[in-house]
């Protein structure tokens, strides 16, 4: 209901008939807020609203809210969403011409609302009297409580009710409390490469996608499965008399494969689930039809006597569908993963896997929580012959422009099964069961709901169990920031993936923050690299072992002579009866212990000794960084460097480039320095494919 309120003590200078935006582009049809309505302003079908929020984040209410505080919210808004409304240049009020988000609004003016009942429980009434000082002591109060950023959009209200006081009908503020200094500077928070946000803890994360993945791989065919049966139950059942119903039920009982529903193991198992038996055979389960198999009378009875010899014969299910996924349980035993899948389970259950296609996608496709939300049910395309999400862009973004983010093809199948479950005519990620409140679902809520979800039915689904912890949805994209960090490549895919410049010296304070490295996951990354590292080993080795060409130049022939050396070695250990004949596992835990020092790239691959790094081109006749260890490999000189393999696979991208310098040589009238440059990497390509041509 839209109210009035009585003339205020100051005349507004704004009308009550007025719109209270006028600056936002509008949706068809809209029926924008007046600055009269005093009970609430709702944004709903005025301004869109992004999928991650619910219709009652999307308005203000001030109904409870006394004048002048009512007055004074309406007043705000209407400044922060018109800034270069009439009456505000009027007043000589100059701002950005760029409206505030309604999101930004709603959530300044609940800090007018903090505002005003601390003056209230302090006896210091309305805000627009305090003194510095009362300013300075709310602060602190909250400071007590929140995190310090948190309190920033606090002291930008605080400096707007001194900058808009010439247009607020109460006068505003007399004065800021903080003169010339940014909220930031007043809350003391000093500009840092480090993000508040933390990545999470590697115990969590793993058994959290995992679980996701399980549910999305291994348990979406019975979900979806189930849930078709069910529809199409629902969907055919009708209101029958008693007498037509017992043809329907001896008609169903005759097919074969038609197994009869009993309540899993416990206080009923084994007995039959009359009400859903009603379901299938094509009878509404209700009052309308509770006759049927009624124990209390005899036709009931006889009915049920049938029913019973075919229970007797094994024809049985424990729920809506029969031969569920079957897993191993954590008390060791092997079983269905679900104890039955009834029609109230299955509500449950396409919730859980909801929340599962939500998290598996916004933890691999580094996407921001909006952007996941706004993915819609054909937004997997191909893009540059690779597939991808479409999704609209929302973030310091005003023309909301439709970005690509590459994804591998297990969150393209989160997404299509999620798509399967939405109700929503368009949105992937909404609700799942019919009469939920809106499409719209809280994204932390889901997180949390699926993480207690698996920790409370693993003794059935026999995931792992999932660490209590905070895990928000922003975290995701923290956290798979700082692993991309950490594996080759991954510039180019955080270049992509996070819209950002991927050369470190051109990076921005945002991307360093989001890829640096997180403590809890510092031994888990190194283990990691080494072990991918020892694999690529094993699989020169197993290929020299084979005869075949592992690399050119020097470094490979020491590395062929060290092959060799752990073959013999093994063998000296398998003749002296130390170890097991055939058993490969002896060449690799020697090659293990051997001390390798190899580097893997996409044009050679470095073999240079730290300890001990002769013949490194990189490091002639330049100044190492302090407390750098390691190769340089912008000054790497492939084809001159005694530490460098040229693998057979290095081979096509050396002639191609070989191909395209020659090419570019034969160009009419090149200028003479770019010739001479053009002639020097030739030369250079040259000496490496001669070292090819020499083995």
């Amino acid at each position: 209901m839209t109210g009035t309120l009585p003339q205020a003590a100051f005349e507004s200078l704004f009308r009550d008939d007025e719109p209270i935006v006028q600056s936002h582009a509008l949706l068809p049809g809209a029926e924008p807020p007046l600055f009269g309505n005093t009970e609430i302003l709702d944004f709903n079908g005025v301004i869109r609203r992004p999928a991650n929020r619910s219709p009652g984040k999307w308005k203000i209410l001030l109904g409870h809210l006394p004048e002048p505080l009512n007055l004074l919210v309406r007043e705000m808004a209407m400044v922060w969403f018109n800034p270069r409304h009439p009456a505000v240049l009027a007043r000589g009020i100059h701002l950005s011409p760029t409206p505030r988000a309604v999101s930004t609004v709603i959530a300044r003016s609940r800090s007018l609302r903090h505002l005003a009942r601390f003056g209230t429980d302090h006896g210091l009434g309305l805000f627009t009297f305090w003194s510095d000082d009362d300013f300075k002591a709310y602060l602190s109060w909250r400071h007590d409580r929140l995190e310090k950023d948190s309190s920033t959009e606090h002291v930008t209200v605080i400096k707007d009710l001194h900058r808009f006081a010439p247009v607020l009908s109460h006068s505003g503020l007399a004065r800021d409390p903080w003169p010339g200094m940014s909220a930031q500077k007043v809350m003391e928070l000093s500009v840092s490469d480090e993000l508040s946000t933390p990545a999470i803890p590697p115990e969590t994360w793993f058994p959290l996608v995992r679980a996701a993945w399980i549910y999305i791989n291994v348990f979406s065919p019975d979900i979806l499965r189930a849930m078709n049966v069910h529809q199409d139950m629902r969907r055919q059942a009708r209101k029958v008399d008693v007498e037509e119903g017992g043809e329907l039920l001896t008609r169903w009982l005759s097919v074969p494969s038609n197994r009869v529903p009993v309540h899993p193991p416990g206080r009923r198992g084994g007995t039959a689930n009359w009400n859903l038996l009603t379901w299938m055979i094509g009878a509404c389960g209700d009052s309308a039809n509770s006759n049927l198999l009624r124990s209390s009378t005899a036709p009931g009875r006889e009915r049920r006597r049938q029913v019973e010899a075919v229970i007797a014969q094994g024809r049985t299910q424990t729920g809506l569908i029969p031969h569920l996924t079957e897993v191993d349980r954590p008390d060791g035993t092997r079983g269905s993963w679900h104890p039955n899948l009834l029609p109230r389970d299955l509500w449950l259950e396409r919730t859980a896997l909801r929340n599962a296609c939500y998290i598996f996608t916004i933890a691999l496709s580094m996407m921001r929580d909006s952007e996941v939300r706004e993915v819609t049910k054909t937004s997997v395309v191909d893009y540059y012959s690779n597939p991808a999400l479409k999704a609209t862009k929302r973030k310091r973004d005003a023309d909301l422009p439709s970005k690509h983010w590459w994804i591998i093809s297990q969150v393209a199948q989160a997404v299509d099964v999620a798509a399967q479950l939405s109700l929503h005519p368009d949105l992937a990620f909404a609700a799942v069961n019919e009469g939920e409140a809106d499409a719209s679902f809280l994204s932390q809520k889901a997180i949390n709901s699926f993480i207690k979800h698996v920790n409370s039915n693993r003794h059935h689904t026999g995931l792992a169990e999932i660490p209590v912890t905070s895990v928000t949805p922003h975290m995701f994209r923290r956290t798979m920031a700082m692993l991309t960090r950490d594996y080759p490549g991954s510039e180019i895919a955080v270049g992509m993936q996070l819209k950002h410049v991927a050369t470190r010296a051109l990076a921005n304070r945002s991307t360093q923050g989001y890829m640096a490295k997180d403590p809890a996951w510092s031994r888990h990354l190194n283990d990691a690299i080494a072990e991918r590292r020892f694999e690529r080993v094993k699989e020169m080795f197993l290929a020299d072992g084979r005869g075949e060409n592992i690399g050119f130049g020097p470094a490979a022939e020491r590395m062929r002579e060290t092959f060799q050396s752990v073959r013999n070695k093994a063998e000296e250990l398998r003749a002296n009866g130390m170890a097991q004949r055939g058993d490969v596992r002896v060449e690799f835990d020697l090659l293990r212990r051997t001390r390798l020092t190899i580097r893997f790239g996409k044009l050679n691959h470095c073999t240079l000794d730290e300890s001990n790094p002769v013949g490194a081109k990189c490091l002639e006749d330049t100044v190492i960084p302090e407390g750098h260890k390691g190769p340089l490999p912008d000054r790497c000189r492939p084809s001159r460097c005694a530490n460098s393999i040229i693998g057979p696979a290095h081979l096509p991208i050396w002639r191609a480039e070989h191909s395209s310098l020659t090419r570019l040589l034969g160009t009419p009238k090149i200028p003479r320095n770019r010739k001479a440059q053009l002639q020097e990497q030739i030369r250079d390509v040259e000496a490496a494919l001669k070292k090819a041509d020499q083995t």
